[in-house]
């Protein structure tokens, strides 16, 4: 994994990111959030689920949600395969797994290359994206976790772990 940074920004106008990618579009998450990053394992169905929860892994010990992150996005479907990975988030004491595509590296970018996002970013929901971070040769679309799920998702995922 690459590690970019420019020298001539203070550390704390730093942002460190794991970027990964969900169909041809690179999206990135804070890397204070990411507790692990593991290859697809076993996903248990639970029943009447929300479609964007694709089940429960076993991590050891602990029972861990795993939201799909494409079809949360409004994405469709897609059949995982072996660049597949499960980011383990943990925020507000909540552990959730985030099914991606593939996870590409870890980055460190300047706070002052990122801005609010156009109307119309990419074809996912705007609703979840924070900033993009304009690369040299690449878009870089930040994700918000606090607005991935609502707070009664957030309690219902709670009580199915």
């Amino acid at each position: 994994m690459e590690i970019l940074e420019s020298n001539s920004v203070a550390a704390t106008d730093i942002l460190q990111l794991v970027s990964f990618m969900i169909g041809s579009e690179e999206y990135a998450v804070d890397i204070f959030y990411v507790k692990e990053i593991n290859r697809l394992s076993h996903i248990t169905k639970v029943p009447n689920a929300p479609e964007f929860i694709e089940g429960v892994i076993n991590l050891r010990g602990r029972i861990i949600p795993v939201i799909d992150l494409r079809v949360r996005m409004g994405l469709p479907k897609k059949a995982h395969d072996k660049d597949s990975r499960i980011i383990v988030i943990e925020d507000n004491n909540l552990l959730v797994g985030f099914l991606v595509d593939a996870v590409k590296e870890v980055i460190r970018i300047p706070k002052n290359i990122t801005e609010e996002p156009p109307e119309i970013v990419s074809s996912v929901k705007t609703d979840f994206i924070s900033s993009v971070g304009k690369l040299e040769d690449r878009l870089l679309i930040l994700i918000d976790l606090k607005k991935i799920l609502s707070k009664d998702e957030q309690d219902h995922l709670k009580n199915v772990a």
